[in-house]
């Protein structure tokens, strides 16, 4: 059975994406449609939509594009990659992981920026209260 094939309506609907924000993601490298129609038209299976959704999970990390195009690549070679050649999977493992300490940093720091924002609109909300 062929795997269901969806326009890029369906998929920004699916993805929380814009139409725009998906064909640029294209132009960039970051995900190709896995078809197209006899009509030209973008075609995407599950596959893709879930690389869509790792893309946007790391546009808050505020990775570069060549950093997302980078570890997309990491991660595609370490799933393709079958055993035969243990050290270049654990290069890719390396880098997959160096890239995790660097969400895992940035993150760190989105919690900091976070709580400063908070505490801002605390003071916000006292001075309000004070001014009554």
């Amino acid at each position: 059975m062929a795997e269901r094939q969806m326009q890029i309506g369906e998929v920004a609907e699916r993805t929380g994406l814009s139409l725009r924000t998906i064909r640029h993601y294209e132009d960039v490298g970051l995900v190709t449609p896995s078809a197209r129609s006899k009509g030209g038209f973008r075609l995407y299976d599950e596959a893709d939509i879930e690389r869509l959704r790792v893309v946007r999970q790391m546009k808050p990390l505020d990775l570069s594009l060549d950093e997302m195009r980078d570890l997309l690549e990491v991660a595609d070679a370490l799933q393709a990659s079958d055993g035969d050649d243990p050290a270049e999977r654990e290069r890719l493992r390396q880098r997959l992981d160096a890239y995790r300490e660097v969400a895992e940093a940035r993150c760190a720091s989105l919690r900091a920026s976070l709580a400063a924002a908070e505490d801002f609109a605390r003071t916000l909300r006292k001075r309000l209260d004070a001014a009554g």
